[in-house]
């Protein structure tokens, strides 16, 4: 196996001693891991501690069984206000510690020593916020989305208002206090409390519907399979401690022991560094993979759309998904002193990216096929992170977190209006009905970004990361595989578009206006308007008439799409620094700049051949029109099979009803492999054949051991002294002849055991 990973990439010739150290750590003027000092600011502390009054509010308007919207407003109002504030810290960031990286000290937190009170062994784990670029480019849109997806719950989650209502905000705020400590803590301790943070705000969001079963069974499984995850990243944190002495990023990126590490990686002398030092970066790469949903512990992420869509939004789309890669962002040092950590990461996302979306273009349920796309995008992050692009892999997950939150907003939409109709089967023409152009020109502006298309904000950001897989060494087939899972992502993106958007309308109410009443039976959490507050229409003279949706969701949907536009001009800004994003990244301790990134033409010196070409061009320059040509391509092929009848019948896809399109046809050609796809590649299946049967026979066998052996033994020692006490009861009648019957009885038994033994010694 490692031979093998060494001959698809060249890992010696990754890194070289100039590169390898990331420029916060050999430019202490960028101070990113030079021992960060203690800045007293500390209205600081107030951005991830507005979410926790967050949750107070809301917890005492449930107490007081508040039935309007103030929780959500209120909501509203503390997270517009972190985002305040992280724009502030923005602003003046420079003023802080001359621009370098600072601490914010909350409080105490652990504080522990022990061994040889002259040199003893210390561990310190303090409530404090590391604060450098990478934290506030994240807190910046973490924060921001976050206010915005809390003011589109308000009207989405309406017609939960009272006790339910409450229930929802308490866990929305909750969750971005627990990414606030993620993201801003200053040690790996703090990282971790955050993380398992997010974990359970998702297991209660995702299950906010507790009576039904597949929001329950789908919330088990997010909690379950990102507790291997988990696990992955417990021991990295502990051997991260036991090898480095510390956990806290200020002592750990300026330890000599580090940078003497990098210095050894990038001489190509791996074997210098100890494998528990190189274990580290593999260990936390497992907790990234379960958070971040990357194969093989992708599998939680699409059940999870069972949750409300702003939970599919916030958590499954912006913020907590990304939480992988900010890990690995973050502790890049540990990854570069890593001989297999990057090319894993590489990996993984590679195949992680063309497996989903193998899987979404066979989906027909949109909110579905939006959480492939999401599994597929943060695969393309992986993957830059892997060939060495930090800063496209952030500059990647900011432009999807916005056009990502405006597709499931506006899928939510549709959902909300439509009676939970997400089928795009029955579905159609919805950009031609009444109040909702919003939503179709929100979903158009979105599918562009996903799709790559030219010039658009998610244009920009895959480019840098499929420049840079075909200028990096040993990486040009990643880079193929990537192309190629661009046109696939254009296609089932538009496809979604042209079957629900454009065509004859047409419009089939979903079932969820009957679950809701159902719910409202077995629950005094919904008010009796649940159906006018949910846009559920009924239906009048034997026709659906879909409820468009009101002010707030539209307000979101408007100042989401504007975002995802404008994030495009974010890469022509401070150019020198490769965007906006490079200049943050740059000052951050997942700074790093590829030997190959300004050069394509790469002398490769082992095989003496030129790489780093492609078409014979430069990458970087002629990437924007390979993928531009391909996401059209991908646009293309979606109009022709799923587009509708346009002008006099001559628009490209034909389709004249809403269930049926031409790639009902096309599909027949491939025999079963549509419907394998469809089916999810039958993963979910090998896994419960692998992994969840035995475990439930085993559990069913020690059931059994338990019961008739385990249990039999206890049952029967403990049953010994009354089975004895049974027996002996009869001889205590009270009666004294009985008595006397038993003395006579004994005597004769006696006086036999006598004769016996006598008559044996003679």
């Amino acid at each position: 196996m490692e031979t093998m990973l060494t001959s698809l990439i060249d890992i010696p010739s990754l890194l070289t001693l100039a590169s390898a150290v990331p420029a916060s750590v050999s430019e202490p003027a960028h101070g990113a891991a030079v021992g960060a000092a203690q800045v007293p600011q500390p209205w600081v502390a107030l951005i991830p501690m507005l979410p926790i009054f967050g949750v107070i509010i809301a917890g005492v308007c449930a107490i007081f069984d508040v039935r309007t919207k103030l929780p959500a407003f209120l909501t509203v109002g503390c997270l517009a206000g972190s985002f305040l504030l992280t724009l502030a810290v923005f602003l003046r960031y420079d003023s802080f510690n001359h621009g370098d990286p600072f601490v914010v000290h909350l409080f105490d937190w652990i504080n522990l020593s022990w061994g040889d009170p002259s040199h003893p062994t210390s561990f310190a784990a303090n409530f404090s916020f590391y604060i450098d670029k990478l934290t506030v480019l994240w807190m910046l849109f973490v924060t921001g989305l976050a206010a915005l997806i809390a003011l589109y719950a308000s009207e989405y989650m309406s017609h939960d208002v009272g006790r339910a209502y409450c229930r929802f905000f308490v866990g929305f705020n909750l969750f971005v206090f627990s990414m606030a400590c993620l993201v801003m803590g200053d040690n790996l301790v703090l990282l971790y409390l955050g993380w398992e943070g997010v974990g359970l705000c998702s297991y209660l969001l995702i299950g906010y519907f507790y009576k039904k079963p597949a929001a329950v069974a789908a919330a088990k499984k997010a909690f379950i399979v990102n507790r291997i995850g988990d696990l992955g990243l417990a021991l990295g944190i502990y051997l991260t401690f036991v090898h480095f002495g510390t956990v806290q990023y200020s002592e750990l990126f300026a330890s000599d022991q580090l940078q003497g590490y990098l210095t050894a990686a990038g001489e190509h002398r791996w074997s210098d560094i100890p494998m528990t030092a190189q274990g580290i970066a593999l260990l936390l790469l497992v907790g990234a993979i379960g958070k971040s949903a990357q194969f093989p512990l992708y599998v939680w992420l699409p059940d999870a759309m069972e949750g409300p869509t702003p939970v599919s939004a916030l958590i499954h789309a912006a913020t907590m998904v990304t939480a992988g890669v900010f890990l690995i962002a973050r502790a890049y040092p540990l990854f570069l002193i890593s001989e297999f950590a990057l090319p894993t990461v590489a990996w993984v996302g590679t195949i992680t990216a063309l497996l989903a979306a193998t899987i979404g273009m066979a989906q027909f349920d949109i909110k579905r096929i939006m959480a492939y796309s999401t599994v597929s995008q943060l695969g393309y992050m992986f993957a830059g992170l892997g060939v060495l692009t930090t800063t496209g892999a952030a500059f990647h997950v900011l432009t999807h977190a916005f056009f990502k939150a405006l597709l499931f907003l506006c899928c939510g939409a549709v959902m909300h209006g439509f009676a939970g109709q997400l089928d795009l089967r029955k579905l159609s023409g919805v950009a031609w009905m009444k109040g909702w152009g919003i939503v179709a020109i929100g979903m158009l502006v979105g599918c562009l970004n996903l799709s790559g298309f030219a010039f658009t904000a998610g244009f920009f950001s895959k480019d840098m990361i499929l420049a840079e897989a075909f200028v990096t060494p040993g990486y040009s087939i990643l880079g193929w595989i990537l192309i190629g899972t661009a046109g696939l992502t254009a296609y089932y993106t538009f496809r979604v578009f042209f079957r629900v958007f454009l065509g004859p309308q047409h419009a089939e109410p979903g079932d969820e206006h009957h679950d809701d009443h159902a719910e409202q039976d077995h629950t005094d959490e919904t008010d009796d308007h649940h159906t006018a507050a949910h846009g559920h229409a009924a239906e009048h003279g034997g026709r659906f008439h879909p409820h468009p949706p009101g002010w707030a969701i539209n307000t979101v949907l408007v100042i989401l799409a504007i975002g995802s536009i404008l994030a495009a001009g974010l890469y022509f800004i401070e150019k020198d620094s490769h965007g906006w994003v490079g200049a943050m990244i740059n000052d951050s301790s997942a700074s790093y700049h590829s030997p190959y990134a300004d050069h394509a033409d790469v002398a490769h010196a082992e095989e003496g051949a030129h790489t780093g070409l492609l078409f014979g061009q430069d990458p970087h320059q002629i990437m924007y029109y390979v993928s531009g040509v391909v996401g059209l391509i991908g646009i293309l092929l979606a109009a022709i099979l799923h587009g509708p009848r346009g002008w006099q019948g001559l628009f490209l896809g034909g389709r004249t009803e809403a269930g049926k399109c031409r790639m009902d046809s096309v599909a027949k050609l491939f025999g079963p492999i549509p419907r394998w796809a469809e089916d999810k590649w039958y993963v979910d299946e090998l896994y419960i054949a692998i992994f969840q049967t035995p475990l439930r026979v085993f559990a069913h066998l020690f059931h059994l051991f338990d019961k008739f052996v385990i249990d039999a033994i206890v049952d029967g020692v403990a049953k010994l002294p009354g089975a004895l006490a049974s027996a002996l009861r009869p001889s205590q009648s009270g009666q004294l002849q009985g008595y006397a019957a038993g003395m006579a009885g004994g005597m004769v038994v006696l006086l036999i055991i006598v004769l016996v033994v006598i008559g044996g010694a003679s």
